[in-house]
């Protein structure tokens, strides 16, 4: 389900080509909202309209191609990203879009689509749109409730072919919504490709759901949850009459709702379907599942971990980056073995799990069925194909990296997807092919695979970047045909350059080799071609046996993004996630520069010393890298004497470097701190607060939005 990103429309024809702006967008007709473009991303949208219209072999364009702003990326130097839908002759063009790349000044670098050449077919059917739903009617199984056809060129196969796009709604036999898609040939007949865009956590068969979520009157509280998978957590929840609802204002109004043990009728769950979880105590759940609550905690943490992971690590404001929640239904159907999300409804439908199994409300599953959600609204990954591979994958990486991001206790972060539910794991990414369908390494024949399945090659090669090959704490995980062993580069790292590998540089028809040149692309944006990281983007996509591409590290590759923020949860709102701190220094106590969380160094009034610390790589193209936080300094002591002592400190191997000292003399109100770092370009260094304080009258340093950029 695509989305446009500008209200206003921009047309211009240069030699009959026609390229339009934004159009409405796709929700307008349930709730009409137009949305005021940014001036950057108006100014975006008009150069990369610009730079199709005088060169359109940019982009494979003919004289019938009209393209449509889908998402508009402008990076913190300025750098403009601009995807762009196609049509031919006025049909969709499945595998025709585009990510028009252009620099600051609006001069188009290049571009990233998957057409190989101009299109050039006939749009006339011999095939009518009745015969095509009879031929697609064959192929789906469970429930019908409606069919619709509509033409469309699919672009994805080597040569272009006008096709009925056949959408089958109904029921699958497992109780699953079910959005088949079948593809038939509009001259001849003959029914190709199949996907069902409900996506589910593991394939159909195997053993083992856009609304706006919904307004409710009432404040922001903070509720006490007992959850079965996650155990004991704080949950945001709203005040209503009578007691508590699980709606989180402070996350778009995220929602959890009962299911009942219904399945839907209509195809995709609606707003109001199912049952609303409310309280008049807010403690929800006693962490066993014979209280129908307990599950919704699982599933309602699962939204405000999700949200939190994106919006602190990626700056990216929910799933849609528009402010909006997801919602989730709880207790699906009876005994139903799956999870799944569909991106009609913009929800979640969790099962309570087949006999003997447990609840799919698992931390990982609703990170992995949010992040299908980021993936529709960015590169639009197909749900077939190597694509259909990478899509699940992406799921797996984010669910994963929300695991590590919200460190809960109950559930220990690892690189299994749904260890919880099961006997066994629904999927290993340390090597894949454990499970005994997926694939770790990559094939010609891997798009020909189920995307749970396909999904291994993605997951294996993120596994390698972020972990490592060979034997660790969270697996053991080999290379593919006796490639070289690959060095991990860490979470942070690897899921920064996986999100704007995503977000930048994928389109809907992206193949593994495609994501090879995209990740590598990313990491010359983030951290520069002759970076260590980069290397090993190179290194793990081998071990994954997918091959070099014209596109390799080496060089200087393209600036790095300057604004981008280096560290990780840099304004603590995840607690102490990606810091190494002296036990209570992050704290949501009052006195946060901005949120609900900051870290606050000293205050005892005894002798102590207090650490904060986070490792970073500097870019070695960084223009003018740079630490930057806000600091607040309050103290008992007087006078111009210094007592009490913060350090901003950088460690680099086993050189410690003090940017700059602090102390009570100077105390004041929040104040932002700049340090230049560019000694420690090219260099993985750690940033380093020490606060140390004497043996009397307390001074307090307060940190907060604390940055590391490259300049």
């Amino acid at each position: 389900m695509k989305r446009s990103v500008l209200a206003s429309t921009l047309t211009l024809a240069v030699s009959g080509l026609l390229i339009a702006g934004a159009g409405t967008p796709a929700s307008a007709a349930k709730n009409p909202r137009p949305i005021p473009p940014k001036a950057s991303e108006a100014q975006a949208l008009r150069d990369a309209n610009s730079a199709v219209a005088a060169h359109p072999q940019l982009v494979k364009a003919g004289a019938h191609d009209v393209f449509t702003s889908r998402d508009v990326t402008v990076d913190a130097d300025g750098s403009r990203h601009v995807h762009l839908d196609r049509t031919y002759q006025g049909l969709p063009v499945l595998g025709g879009d585009v990510v028009v790349h252009s620099a600051p000044d609006g001069t188009a670098r290049d571009a990233s689509l998957t057409l190989a050449a101009p299109l050039n077919l006939s749009v006339t059917p011999k095939i009518t749109a009745k015969q095509a739903i009879a031929t697609a009617a064959k192929k789906f199984k469970g429930v019908k409730h409606g069919s619709t056809a509509q033409l469309v060129v699919d672009a994805t196969a080597a040569t272009p072919t006008l096709v009925w796009q056949v959408v089958t709604n109904g029921t699958a036999p497992d109780q699953s919504p079910s959005h088949l898609h079948v593809l038939v040939n509009a001259q001849t007949g003959a029914a190709g490709q199949s996907w069902n865009s409900f996506i589910s956590t593991v394939a159909a068969g195997r053993t083992q759901a856009t609304a706006p979520a919904t307004s409710v009157a009432g404040a922001a509280a903070s509720g006490t949850g007992h959850g079965y998978q996650v155990g004991d957590v704080t949950l945001g929840t709203t005040s209503v009459s009578g007691g508590y609802q699980l709606l989180d204002p402070t996350r778009g109004n995220g929602e959890t709702r009962d299911a009942q043990n219904k399945t839907v009728l209509n195809d995709s769950p609606p707003a109001g379907w199912g049952a609303a979880f409310t309280d008049t105590d807010n403690v929800w759940g006693d962490g066993t599942l014979n209280n129908r609550a307990t599950v919704a905690v699982d599933a309602h943490y699962g939204i405000q971990a999700t949200w939190d992971y994106y919006k602190n690590v990626h700056g990216r404001n929910g799933i849609k980056n528009d402010g909006v929640g997801a919602r989730s239904f709880v207790h699906y159907g009876v005994n139903y073995g799956n999870a799944g999300w569909d991106d009609d409804s913009f929800s979640m439908i969790y099962g309570d799990g087949e006999v003997g199994d447990k609840p799919f409300t698992e931390l990982d599953v609703a990170g992995h069925e949010m992040s299908h959600g980021v993936t529709a609204a960015t590169a639009g990954l197909n749900y077939f194909g190597d694509a259909g591979g990478l899509n699940e994958s992406t799921s797996d990486i984010f669910g994963t990296l929300v695991e590590f991001n919200a460190n809960n206790p109950a559930d220990k972060p690892d690189y299994l997807i749904g260890e919880k539910i099961s006997s066994t794991p629904l999927r290993y990414m340390d090597d894949p092919k454990k499970d005994g369908v997926s694939q770790s390494c990559w094939t010609t024949g891997t798009k020909n695979l189920d995307p749970h399945y396909s999904s291994g090659v993605g997951n294996h090669f993120f596994y390698l970047l972020a972990v490592g090959s060979g034997s660790s704490s969270y697996g053991n995980s080999p290379t593919c045909g006796g490639a070289p062993a690959v060095t991990g580069i860490g979470n942070a790292d690897a899921g920064k350059i996986w999100y704007r590998a995503l977000s930048t540089y994928m389109t809907a028809a992206t193949d593994y080799p495609g994501a090879r040149t995209a990740s590598i692309k990313a990491a010359k944006d983030l951290f520069g071609g002759t970076s260590a990281q980069c290397a090993a983007v190179e290194k793990a996509w081998t071990a994954a046996a997918v091959a070099a591409t014209s596109t390799t590290c080496g060089g200087t590759g393209t600036n790095p993004p300057t604004g981008t923020n280096l560290l990780a949860n840099p304004g603590f709102e995840s607690g102490a996630t990606s810091w190494t701190q002296t036990s209570g220094v992050i704290t949501n106590a009052t006195g946060a520069h901005a949120g609900s969380y900051f870290a606050k160094l000293d205050g005892y009034g005894t002798t102590h010393t207090d650490t904060l610390s986070q490792s970073v790589t500097v870019s070695a193209t960084a223009a003018a890298p740079k630490l930057s936080f806000w600091l607040g300094i309050t103290t008992k002591e007087s006078g111009s004497t210094v007592y009490d002592t913060l350090k901003a400190q950088v460690v680099s191997g086993t050189t410690t470097t003090t940017l700059a000292t602090y102390s009570n003399a100077t105390p004041g109100g929040y104040a932002q701190r700049t340090l230049d770092l560019s000694a420690f370009k090219g260099k993985t260094v750690t940033i380093k607060f020490v606060g140390a304080e004497d043996s009397s009258l307390a001074t307090s340093f307060l940190i907060d939005d604390t940055a590391v950029t490259n300049g």
